[in-house]
């Protein structure tokens, strides 16, 4: 089998040789090299031309090279050099191997032979040589065209003396090192040479010229311009950085300077962003824009300190008009370039004086303003700038920026939005928190709540309920997640504990009816066959002034945390209870004995959980705040919370409930067995009047007597035995109450003309300052409070 070669098939001695070793082919070379013609040796083992006995190695991988000594026609052994190829098998033809050895050299080169100096002269490759003193002997055409200066000119310069520039210094103490070593060095460098009006990357090729003993004579240089490659990585790596910078937060400040410091230096020297004010009323921003246009400075980044280009500071407006490249970016919807060589920006910036002299001032050339838009929304502009660098804006960078840009676009709209919907939230949620809390004879509260620096505001809250006979209701509760969906489960739940607490349940009784609350809450809120994902926890806790008792009751919740006086802080045992929402599961509460000025918090589990510590030392951290307490609930509030909290905000939305009891005066609290004879109620209006008296309170007399006449009555009449009465003085308030053990409420009725009854109930209403019913274990208790400094009683 012979192949046709478009070259001299004789200057090479070429041989094939199949995987089993046999010859396959035998070039003309091959006869001139060994004298063997191809008849003789083709389909012939290859090893029967090995001279000798040696057997040569089998080669390992695709290329083999060696002298080998080879058997001659004549007899006489020649020792060759040979290249060896491996071709695998592919195309149904079999692998084999490829030998070649080159047989002519050129011949004998004259000085002036072309093809000797072709290496230098006519390389397109820009190359170099320089002595041992660094200065240039020999360069070839395409570096003079690189330095823009011809060879003779510049031979017996140094780098630094042709370049004249930094990285020109960079550079020859590269090619000292070269020539110091022996050894190449490879070196990149971006840099305008000459005249040029944009720099250019360079990759340096540096090794040493040796003669052949192996001394080092000079440096060769070689400069491959690799400048499409070195700004597409660049490019590729400020998107990458990009993604990875922008949008770190949900914040619009945060994010806007996210952009521009990405762009400062990589892209600009200078670059702001503004943006449109968003609307009063919380609407959308105009699908259309119209110069003027009134934006924002909300960032900025130079690559100066102090960003002295920029005529606005941050938060700043200004109103830019139509000749302003933020206006007509906007109002075309894309990117506009412009050059101050070109006479673009001349109406801009006489309109605008001040900027017209940091232009000038600074240098700035160019300028590339870019629309910020994201959801078919226009948010404002991002304006880049350059000064230092002396290349104008290519096709190239409007891609880059416009890129980086709506990557910003998006994470400053999801921001915006994130913002509005907090706020949003954050009002829902002062509207449904008690902005104060009541004051009361049973005790003195304090209040925070800390919406989460991150996930948003969520459902906690926390409130004091004044009830009958001085009694108060204490509550906090969580429900799951943020948002205004948490908010307004929270304020449904808030206003039915409210509504709960005033028909005096027992805690465990409340924390039930509530439990059905969240269900239906749940069921509402899922889809059919499904259920939503309410979810809450609660604490609740009443408090009587009178018995000092406090009755508590949780749902899932952190228990309270008590400070006796004269004790260190401890945790209240309660029974832990299911959280609201599983349906089902029965509620305990527990009865506790608290001491006058006794300090009682009530908390979230944002306040003692965080990503960075275990619960146990976040209430390790609250008894430790909490037992440095003097006089000031205020003042402990805030302690608590910067002994808890990271200055950067809580992860989790944070409410905290203190209250310090206090206990009523046995002396202030009168109270009789009433007989179940209606004829001696007059003496026990007598006792009721002695001890007004005793308190001074002559004045409340009158009322007092006809309230205790009309409630005792009753009770003698549609009650049930024992009757008791009742009498709690408080500062401002005179309570009357009488209990008896039947379960029947008696109802406000208005009588007819001539009923007998019916009067009696509508007369205690009109004569006190509220009334009502509550049910106790034994039966119930119908009470009424008279205000104290009120000049009209009667009203």
């Amino acid at each position: 089998m012979s192949r046709v070669y478009p070259f001299d098939d004789a200057a090479t001695a070429r041989a094939v040789i199949d995987e089993d070793g046999t010859l396959t082919e035998w070039s003309e070379g091959a006869r001139r090299l060994l004298g063997h013609p191809a008849e003789e040796v083709v389909g012939r083992p290859a090893a029967l031309l090995l001279a000798g006995d040696a057997v040569p190695r089998a080669p390992v991988g695709t290329r083999w090279d060696g002298t080998l000594g080879l058997r001659h026609r004549d007899g006489r052994t020649v020792p060759v050099w040979l290249l060896a190829h491996h071709t695998p098998a592919h195309d149904g033809r079999p692998g084999h191997w490829v030998l070649v050895s080159p047989l002519d050299d050129g011949g004998p080169r004259t000085p002036d032979d072309p093809l000797a100096t072709a290496a230098l002269t006519q390389s397109p490759c820009a190359i170099a040589v320089y002595d041992d003193q660094l200065r240039l002997r020999r360069m070839n055409e395409a570096m003079a065209q690189v330095i823009g200066l011809p060879e003779k000119r510049v031979q017996g310069l140094r780098v630094t003396e042709i370049g004249g520039r930094q990285e020109s210094g960079d550079l020859e103490l590269s090619m000292l090192r070269v020539l110091a070593s022996g050894r190449p060095l490879d070196v990149q460098t971006y840099l305008r040479i000459g005249d040029e009006d944009r720099a250019h990357a360079w990759l340096a090729r540096l090794a040493p010229v040796t003669d052949a003993a192996g001394r080092v004579w000079g440096v060769s240089l070689a400069a491959h311009d690799f400048t499409e490659n070195y700004l597409a990585r660049e490019r590729l790596q400020l998107v990458n950085a990009a993604s990875v910078r922008i949008g770190s937060t949900l914040d619009v400040v945060r994010t806007s300077q996210e952009l521009a410091d990405v762009c400062v230096p990589a892209l600009a020297d200078l670059v702001t962003v503004d943006l449109l004010d968003p609307p009063e009323d919380g609407g959308d921003l105009p699908a259309r824009l119209t110069a003027p246009v009134t934006l924002r400075r909300i960032a900025h980044q130079s690559v100066l300190p102090g960003v002295p280009e920029a005529v606005l500071k941050p938060g700043q407006t200004e109103v830019y008009p139509a000749a302003s490249p933020q206006a007509d970016s906007l109002t075309a919807g894309h990117t506009i370039v412009a050059s101050v060589s070109s006479g673009e920006l001349d109406d801009w910036l006489s309109w605008n004086k001040a900027r017209g002299e940091r232009v000038r001032e600074f240098g700035v050339h160019s300028s590339m303003s870019v629309p910020i838009q994201a959801r078919g929304t226009t948010l404002g502009v991002a304006v880049f700038r350059r000064h230092r660098r002396l290349d104008p804006f290519g096709p190239d960078d409007v891609l880059l920026a416009e890129e980086i840009t709506a990557r910003a676009a998006v994470c400053i709209d999801n921001a915006r939005r994130y913002s509005r919907e907090r706020e949003t939230a954050l009002a829902l949620q002062r509207s449904l928190l008690p902005r104060t809390l009541p004051r009361t004879a049973a005790l003195q509260a304090a209040s925070r709540y800390l919406p989460a620096a991150r996930a948003g505001v969520g459902g906690d809250w926390f409130d004091v309920i004044p009830l009958s006979g001085l009694r108060v209701a204490m509550v906090v509760g969580d429900v799951v997640g943020h948002g205004v969906q948490a908010s307004a489960t929270m304020g449904r739940l808030r206003t039915a504990v409210r509504t709960l607490a005033d028909i005096d349940l027992a805690p465990d009784e409340l924390l039930t009816h509530l439990d059905d609350l969240v269900l239906r809450l749940s069921e509402e809120q899922g889809g059919e066959g499904s259920t939503g994902e309410v979810g809450a926890t609660c604490l609740y806790a009443v408090y009587d002034p009178v018995s000092r008792r406090c009755t508590l009751a949780r749902a899932g919740h952190p228990p309270p945390v008590l400070l006796r006086p004269g004790h260190l802080p401890h945790r209240l045992d309660l029974p832990a209870g299911p959280p609201l929402g599983l349906g089902g599961l029965p509620f305990e509460s527990a009865e506790v004995t608290l001491d006058e000025g006794t300090v009682l918090a009530m908390f979230t589990d944002g306040l003692i959980t965080s990503r960075h510590r275990d619960p146990d030392t976040g209430r390790r951290l609250l008894h430790e705040a909490l037992a440095a307490y003097s006089d000031s609930l205020d003042e402990t509030c805030d302690r608590i919370l910067h002994a808890l909290l990271p200055s950067g905000g809580a992860a989790d939305d944070v409410a905290l409930l203190l209250a310090r009891t206090r206990g009523l005066p046995p002396a202030r609290v009168a109270s009789w067995d009433i007989p179940a004879d209606p004829a001696l109620v007059a003496p026990i209006r007598k006792q009721v009047v002695e001890q007004l008296d005793v308190w001074d309170l002559s004045m409340a007399a009158f009322t007092t007597e006809l309230v205790v006449s009309e409630l005792v009555t009753n009770a003698i009449r549609y009650g049930a035995h024992p009757i008791g009465l009742r009498l709690i003085h408080d500062t401002a308030t005179l309570i009357c109450e009488v209990s008896d053990t039947s379960h029947t409420a008696p109802h406000l009725r208005r009588a007819k003309t001539w009923d007998e009854g019916g009067r009696g109930l509508l007369l205690v209403a009109q004569l006190t300052q509220r009334w009502g019913t509550r049910h106790t274990a034994e039966g119930k208790t119908i009470w009424a409070e008279l205000s104290l400094f009120e000049d009209d009683e009667l009203r």
